[in-house]
């Protein structure tokens, strides 16, 4: 590929990432208020994404429950507990990353 048809396709897609970021606030400055379904879809859309994202990520753990499962598992249990005491993704995710990797080398 040329050079020039590289740098065009990083501008776009720069600029379009730019643009999808840059909307929301464009689009509700002021004392404009976000539409009632909106504010609905915010506050249950991230609890859904990260059901989804779990279902994901466990959906092997039957194929190799002691393998991978167990730890799996256990890791999810140590990020729930630890964001249910503490509220804090990071910490949550860094604990449940910890605890998986820990995990599968112990078993």
């Amino acid at each position: 590929m040329k050079t020039g048809y590289i740098i065009l396709a990083i501008a776009v897609s720069a600029a379009a990432t730019f643009a999808l970021r840059a909307l929301p606030f464009a689009a509700f400055r002021g004392d404009r208020a976000m539409p009632a379904w909106l504010e609905r879809l915010g506050r249950t859309l991230p609890s859904a994404i990260m059901a989804v994202l779990v279902v994901y990520c466990l959906k092997g753990a039957a194929a190799d429950f002691v393998g991978t499962g167990v730890p799996q598992l256990l890791a999810v249990a140590v990020v729930a507990v630890s964001y249910k005491l503490r509220h804090s993704t990071f910490l949550s995710i860094l604990l449940g990353t910890g605890a998986y990797m820990a995990l599968i080398q112990l078993l």
